[in-house]
C-alpha cells in the first residue's frame, strides 16, 4: 500500500495543461525562486507529469530507483514528457528536506533529491543516526555551506510555501498517498508505478 498523507506535520494544449496550478507557482516563484517549478525536459512536451512525493517515502524511492531511469531516458530525454517534481512531504524530515533541495540551484535539484531517495536507508531510517545531521553532511556534498543549511532549516517563510503547496494538491486533486502521479491533468494515479503502466498513460495522450 502507498504511504498516506503528512502525519507528524504541525503547523487543451501543452501550454495550456496545469494552466491555473501554474499560474499559482509563477506568482510564488516571482516571490521567492525557490518555489520555482522544478522539472526535468520539455516544458513543450505533448504529455506534462506531475509526480508528489515525500523524500521519506518508501514507494517513492523504490519508484525513483527502480523505474524513474527508464522514464528519464525514454520518454524525458526524448521529449515526449515534461516531468514535473511536486512536493508532499510526509513529515518534519521529508519536510526538511524538501526545504533544502529547493534552496540549492535549480540544476543541483533533481540530482540531489534521487541522492536522498537512493539513499533514504541510510539518512532518514538508520539506526543511531540523526537525520538533520545526515541531510546536512548530504547538503554540504552537493555544495550548501554550514551556515546556508541551518538559515533554511530556520526560514519559516519556505516551510510555509512548501506546506501550502501541499495542502493545495490534497484540496485541489484529493491527493492522499505519495507517489501521486497526474498526467495533463486528466489522469491520476496514487500509488507505485512500474514502468510498462506509466508508458502506457503516457502513449494514451499522445
Amino acid at each position: 500500500m502507498p504511504v498516506t498523507r503528512r502525519a507528524l506535520i504541525a503547523t487543451a494544449t501543452p501550454a495550456l495543461l496545469f494552466g491555473q496550478a501554474l499560474s499559482i507557482r509563477a506568482a510564488r516563484a516571482a516571490a521567492d525562486p525557490r518555489m520555482a517549478v522544478r522539472a526535468a525536459g520539455n516544458p513543450a512536451a505533448k504529455v506534462h507529469v506531475e509526480e508528489w512525493f515525500s523524500l521519506t517515502c518508501t514507494h517513492c524511492a523504490h519508484f525513483s530507483a527502480e523505474v524513474f531511469p527508464q522514464i528519464r531516458t525514454n520518454l524525458i530525454d526524448t521529449g515526449k514528457v515534461y516531468y514535473v517534481f511536486r512536493d508532499f512531504p510526509l513529515d518534519q524530515i521529508a519536510l526538511a528536506a524538501a526545504m533544502v533541495a529547493r534552496t540549492l540551484p535549480p540544476e543541483r535539484y533533481e540530482p540531489f533529491v534521487l541522492s536522498l531517495l537512493a539513499s533514504q536507508d541510510r539518512w532518514a531510517f538508520a539506526r543511531d543516526v540523526n537525520p538533520q545531521d545526515a541531510l546536512q553532511k548530504m547538503a554540504a556534498l552537493a555544495g550548501m555551506p554550514a551556515d546556508l543549511f541551518q538559515k533554511t532549516l530556520a526560514d519559516d517563510t519556505l516551510r510555509q510555501a512548501i506546506m501550502e503547496e501541499q495542502d493545495r494538491g490534497q484540496a485541489e486533486y484529493k491527493i492522499e498517498v505519495t507517489p501521486t502521479f497526474r498526467f495533463n491533468d486528466k489522469a491520476q494515479v496514487g500509488q507505485e508505478m512500474s514502468y510498462e503502466d506509466f508508458a502506457r498513460q503516457v502513449a494514451s495522450l499522445t
